[in-house]
């Protein structure tokens, strides 16, 4: 019986390890997609400045053959009145259609004004093709009409690359936002900063803060 319980214990301590690495090796990979994607200026820093919510996914892998798919996850993070939120997790999936072959890997970065704000706060948000546009690219002081709900920028490798993100599918993780923040905690809690971020979200809050006015 002392044989089951230790194991059982030792389990559930290597389960909760390979859930941390797995959370920092997240929250480090959206800080570096972040600053990398940033610091040529392919996103403007004045849209950076007006957006109320930046979601950052790293290796969103794509592929297909006929119909395509993509499917990753993420962090983003939201304005509250003392700063950018606790980085919440999310996870995108969807489907385009088109004579697609190949796999390929995509990082993203979604821009949400305020209307895609107040949208992602359902914690399930289909995007139709009026949701999301492709992100205009350019120097800081860039201007857009920014009409779409998301704005989207993306870095690709692979056999074909693409930004339509339109009929994709974005959730809130929940799974990871109690295993971080605990079990009452919602999706709406963390991006109202109603949560403090944990302390291996400090690579990706601080990379936010420097490209993002608070």
């Amino acid at each position: 019986m002392r044989r089951i319980s230790f194991f059982a214990i030792f389990m559930a301590i290597f389960a909760l390890a390979a859930w941390a690495a797995d959370v920092n090796k997240e929250m480090n990979s959206a800080a570096d997609v972040m600053k990398d994607m940033t610091s040529n200026k392919q996103v403007p820093t004045s849209l950076l400045d007006q957006s109320k919510c930046i979601a950052v996914l790293p290796d969103v892998t794509k592929a297909g053959l006929g119909i395509g798919g993509k499917h990753g996850n993420g962090v983003v993070s939201c304005r509250t009145s003392s700063g950018w939120s606790a980085p919440a997790f999310i996870s995108i999936t969807g489907g385009s259609v088109g004579f697609q072959a190949g796999v390929a890997k995509q990082d993203v970065i979604l821009l949400m004004n305020e209307q895609g704000a107040q949208q992602l706060r359902s914690g399930k948000w289909d995007m139709g093709a009026e949701a999301v546009a492709a992100g205009p690219t350019g120097g800081a002081e860039a201007t857009t009409a920014w009409t779409a709900p998301v704005l989207s920028y993306t870095r690709s490798s692979g056999a074909y690359a693409g930004a339509n993100l339109a009929g994709s599918k974005i959730s809130a993780d929940e799974d990871m936002i109690h295993n971080q923040y605990g079990k009452s905690t919602t999706f709406t809690n963390v991006l109202d900063g109603q949560v403090k971020p944990e302390a291996s979200a400090q690579p990706f809050m601080s990379a936010l803060g420097q490209v993002a006015q608070k």
